[in-house]
């Protein structure tokens, strides 16, 4: 397999710790709601939602080890899940610093009190995973034969997890003051780090590697941490006040720059392609245009409407990332803070506005009605001036969701035979908002059928790979399709 499909299966299986963020995002919302002084400190029921929120923030490097491992897994079996959690167990036991020093006879490196991180849960999955699939079903002899299938594979995962632990005692921190500098570089970029951040972040999307990149930035890979450390409120204040650091003001500054684009910038480019529409497809446009631009300013699920005009006018698609881009750095350079555990979108503003790290929270909204217009008349002038063919101004006028709607079982299958029939595909998975496919032959696909069908975009990786951008229904496809023999 090639190394662009490789990233987009890692890709795929970061959703799955990555998914279970907004429960704890939630929790943690109404808890400060509840408590919006004392954090917990008046309130019992607050205290309760918190701590049980931060159950999930605090332990994001283990579910990522367990996520990973388990959503890599070729049959997604809670054995592989299970190993990931044993590989991870074996390592960060073996390279701790008690751990590290009672072996070497030195001194830890600090790097080793930072072990417990995405990377080392990424690294874990991802072996973990790999050996899941190479020996669930080795067959021992008769005597051993307990032991075989998937039982055998923990086994090996915590002999290979020995090795890689003697590896890491040496590479880790090499590794982790590389990491670190990086961190330390971007951070000293200071808003315009978060700038750059904000448009490769977008540039990503339609190869679906925006995770890898969000997993630097996001979380604990080289010390930005920048969701945990919001959700964290209070707690992250203390941390931040104990090593002479700043946290009102500064944390938040990769996610804040979002919510305006996410609730009113598309929205506002979504006005845009409805208005630059034929006469006639007016009405076919608005029907999608606005479902998009909800799930975008409610959630901040942002492929539907981004997909509808990504390559069919590319330039919109830069401009899109650029203005992100800008927007990032203005509520940065501004201090304007909020955070999210899901997307940057009216529900994760909501719920982030009481959070103690949310600082001018409302000055979003503002620049979100600047950004609104922005990104309209940006798109207007654009479309009319370039002719650019976005949905509803094709010259023979064929639409996505043109045929009669298709709903369950009946709208698998017709995928199934758009790619080309179900012997034609290799492994099916999706994410929030895309198949994630491995074809046999990808000639055979047809893209005009899946768009007929309500694809909004179809992207191919390497040889064999394919994303099919769908919506939010995507996973419900994916196990329909799987179910067709």
């Amino acid at each position: 397999m090639n190394i662009l499909g490789y990233m987009q299966q890692i890709g795929r299986a970061l959703m799955v710790p990555v998914a279970v963020l907004p429960a704890a995002a939630i929790l943690m919302g109404v808890g400060y709601w509840i408590d919006p002084n004392a954090w917990g400190g008046g309130s019992q029921l607050a205290a309760f939602l918190i701590k049980a929120g931060s159950a999930v923030i605090d332990n994001m490097a283990l579910l990522f080890a367990v996520g990973v491992a388990y959503g890599m897994s070729k049959d997604k079996d809670g054995a592989a899940a299970l190993s990931g959690l044993v590989g991870w167990l074996v390592v960060t036991t073996l390279l701790s610093p008690t751990a590290v020093e009672q072996i070497t006879g030195e001194v830890a490196h600090a790097a080793f009190a930072k072990i417990d991180n995405q990377f080392i849960g990424i690294l874990v999955g991802i072996i973990s995973a790999e050996l899941y699939n190479k020996f669930s079903n080795v067959e021992l002899h008769n005597a051993l034969a307990f032991f075989s299938g998937r039982r055998f594979v923990p086994i090996v995962v915590s002999i290979v997890m020995m090795i890689v632990s003697f590896a890491l005692m040496y590479l880790w921190p090499l590794i982790y003051a590389n990491l670190l500098s990086f961190g330390e570089t971007v951070s000293g970029l200071g808003d315009f780090g978060a700038g750059l951040y904000g448009f490769f972040n977008r540039l990503l999307i339609p190869v679906g590697l925006h995770h890898a990149l969000n997993s630097v930035f996001w979380f604990d890979v080289a010390g930005i941490n920048d969701i945990p450390n919001f959700l964290a409120g209070q707690q992250t204040i203390v941390e931040f006040a104990a090593e002479g650091k700043t946290a009102v003001g500064t944390v938040g500054m990769y996610q804040a720059g979002f919510f305006p684009i996410m609730m009113f910038g598309l929205p506002g480019a979504a006005l845009a392609i409805y208005m630059s529409a034929r006469k006639e497809n007016k009405e076919k446009v608005a029907s999608i245009m606005i479902a998009a631009a909800l799930a975008s300013f409610f959630t901040g699920v942002t492929e539907p409407l981004e997909f509808s005009f990504m390559f069919v006018a590319p330039l919109l698609y830069f401009v899109h990332a650029l203005l992100t881009g800008i927007s990032v750095y203005i509520a940065a350079h501004m201090e304007w803070m909020a955070g999210f555990g899901f997307s940057a979108g009216f529900v994760d503003m909501v719920l982030s506005s009481k959070n103690p790290l949310a600082k001018q929270w409302y000055m979003l909204l503002a620049q979100g009605v600047v950004f609104f217009g922005i990104y309209y008349f940006t798109f207007m002038g654009l479309i009319k001036k370039l002719n650019l063919k976005t949905p509803g101004r094709e010259q023979e006028a064929t639409l996505i969701h043109q045929d009669e709607p298709k709903k369950g079982n009946d709208l698998a299958k017709a995928y199934v035979k758009a790619l080309g029939g179900i012997k034609n595909i290799e492994t099916i998975d999706a994410c929030i908002t895309r198949l994630r496919l491995t074809l046999t032959d990808r000639t055979k696909i047809k893209e005009a059928d899946m768009k007929a069908l309500g694809a909004m975009g179809v992207v191919k990786l390497g040889e064999n790979n394919l994303q099919v951008i769908i919506g939010p229904q995507a996973e419900s496809i994916a196990d329909a399709m799987k179910e067709i023999k």
